[in-house]
């Protein structure tokens, strides 16, 4: 088991190590599950990736067909474009995207990541490298992974 693993419940279609999600919260026919407190274990809008599956049991489930299984899970870390004047590894950081919405850029998907919102306290785990491209307001990027703190 890893450390900081959490056990949770999800649909057994899905149940496959090395698969991440994004919890989005629970679904209104969770309410009368008796599953519920074991399905609603994660912080809503996190990337988590499945690192064990623990049985082979499955629960029927009025959200996924084939029912849910239980798994262990991990936050994943995110990958993100970050100014290069705060990306120094091991770094705490206050995640605040760039103030932009030009979502035509080619660098808008790392700016920002799905799984980040903003005033997140994140920790820099690594930095990866110079941003593949330019940024449109002109910023210098790097591009980081990023975890919560």
């Amino acid at each position: 088991m890893e450390l900081n693993t959490t056990i949770t419940l999800i649909g057994v279609r899905l149940a496959k190590i090395g698969n991440e999600f994004i919890y989005k919260g629970p679904a209104p026919e969770c309410e009368e599950c008796r599953f519920k407190n074991s399905c609603m274990n994660l912080s809503s809008g996190r990337k988590y990736r499945i690192v064990n599956i623990r049985t082979t049991t499955t629960h029927n489930c009025q959200v996924h067909d084939g029912g849910v299984q239980a798994v262990e899970v991990v936050e994943s870390p995110t990958i993100s474009a970050i100014e290069s004047k705060k990306a120094f590894k091991g770094s705490k950081v206050v995640f605040e995207p760039p103030s932009c919405k030009k979502s035509e850029c080619n660098m808008y998907d790392l700016c920002h990541p799905i799984g980040l919102e903003f005033g997140d306290k994140c920790t820099i785990s690594d930095v990866i490298g110079s941003a593949p491209d330019d940024c449109m307001k002109g910023l210098l990027l790097k591009i980081v992974e990023l975890k919560h703190a």
